[in-house]
């Protein structure tokens, strides 16, 4: 006889909803890019400092926070399925949406980009043919790496690690399982604070400066130290009960630990390069890696404190977001940088074309999602699974349920 289904509130209901808002969350901050002086494919003839400290709000965070959720998602999932069809799973719902990305969607960004930062005036046909040919001659401060993955890192980096969490398992899933009971009784008081922020910081100390951010996969190991590190711990915490309901009850401590901190960052930033001394901020770079750790972490647990106290639900609508997320990620960097750089002649005030921005771009990215659930083969290239109509009557495997245990895991 087939078990009753779990209860809701025994289900991680509450990290689909996160991981909605932080995917959307990418539709405002990359808006956001358009106008600050960080470098980026087009820029705004009003581009400042202005947003910079509300972008960096979750700079620290906002990736992380991903990674740990999809190793949530994939310890759930490995109860589920055999090695053998995660791996198939996974390889299908990510590497084809990328080289689908890559050859369709991605292509207008570095376009747009060497027409404004270089000149180029060929068509974009011609600029076709020369990304699919790996053409390295357009270059500026550093030659533009053709063809690219751009915002699409986020899926090759994310296919590794399940490939290694997957080999994991298939070696050592017993190991797995007594790792994941150990560390939730480790993960207690303080420590649920001290011991992944020792993990994160150490990783920035020792790597950030040698190793930075590239999003290239193989030369990237600060971002790896980082990411991986948390998306291991989503999948060792995936099934403790008692690990979420500490971090839910500590959300506003570790808000105000994470804003304390973001104050912090701002604080150093805005020092004038004359007003210190080199070596002495050399000094400091540890103590101020350190803080950027600590805000990380503790944004990251706020945002899951938050979610499991007040989103611990279900509905139809978590449903449906929980299919258009992707698609509207694989779409709206591509939106954005091609309306950016189209409506620049009507030379509209930046908060005006900042609002039509963010509108345009989720008008579209659910107006194509709508078109694409449609179409079965479609639905493969956008990193959808079954049809709509099946998706729809089961739950998604961010909602598995929580009380299963470290020894489940291992199964």
């Amino acid at each position: 006889m087939s078990n009753p289904p779990a209860p809701v509130s025994s289900r991680l209901y509450f990290l689909d909803w996160i991981r909605i808002f932080a995917f959307m969350l990418l539709i405002f901050y990359h808006t956001g890019m358009y106008y600050v002086s960080w470098g980026w494919h087009v820029k705004s003839a009003h581009a400042s400092t202005a947003l910079e400290p509300l972008m960096q709000l979750s700079s620290p965070w906002r990736l992380a926070l991903l990674f740990l959720i999809s190793g949530a998602a994939s310890a759930f999932m490995l109860q589920k399925l055999s090695v053998g069809a995660f791996v198939g799973q996974r390889s299908k719902r990510l590497l084809v949406p990328l080289l689908f990305g890559m050859l369709v969607i991605v292509p207008i960004q570095p376009y747009f980009e060497v027409v404004e930062k270089l000149g180029y005036s060929g068509s974009f046909i011609d600029f076709m043919n020369l990304y699919v040919h790996g053409y390295a001659g357009f270059c500026k401060d550093g030659c533009l790496k053709l063809p690219t993955w751009n915002h699409l890192w986020f899926l090759p980096y994310l296919w590794v690690y399940t490939l290694l969490l997957a080999g994991w398992m298939w070696l050592g899933a017993g190991q797995f399982g007594r790792l994941s009971a150990l560390l939730e009784r480790q993960l207690r008081g303080w420590k649920i604070i001290a011991l992944p922020l020792a993990v994160l910081a150490g990783a920035r100390i020792l790597l950030a400066a040698r190793f930075p951010t590239t999003h290239a996969l193989v030369d990237d190991w600060y971002s790896h130290a980082n990411y991986f590190s948390v998306f291991l711990l989503g999948a060792l915490m995936a099934g403790q009960r008692g690990f979420w309901e500490r971090v839910g009850a500590l959300r506003w401590t570790s808000l105000a630990i994470a804003l304390s901190c973001w104050s912090l960052i701002m604080i150093y930033n805005a020092i004038p390069d004359n007003l210190v001394a080199d070596d002495v901020l050399q000094t400091w770079n540890p103590l101020a890696r350190t803080v950027y750790a600590l805000c990380q972490w503790s944004a990251i647990l706020a945002v899951c404190g938050f979610g499991h106290t007040h989103l611990q639900f279900d509905s139809p609508k978590r449903r449906y977001l929980t299919q258009a997320v992707f698609p509207v990620y694989i779409l709206h960097q591509s939106l954005i940088v091609g309306m950016a750089h189209l409506l620049k002649p009507a030379q509209m005030a930046p908060q005006l074309e900042g609002a039509v921005l963010i509108i345009l771009t989720f008008s579209i990215s659910f107006g194509v999602f709508e078109l694409v659930r449609r179409v079965p083969v479609v639905r493969t290239l956008f990193g959808l699974g079954a049809a709509a109509k099946d998706v729809s009557a089961r739950t998604s495997a961010y909602a598995a349920p929580v009380q299963a245990t470290a020894e489940s895991l291992s199964r």
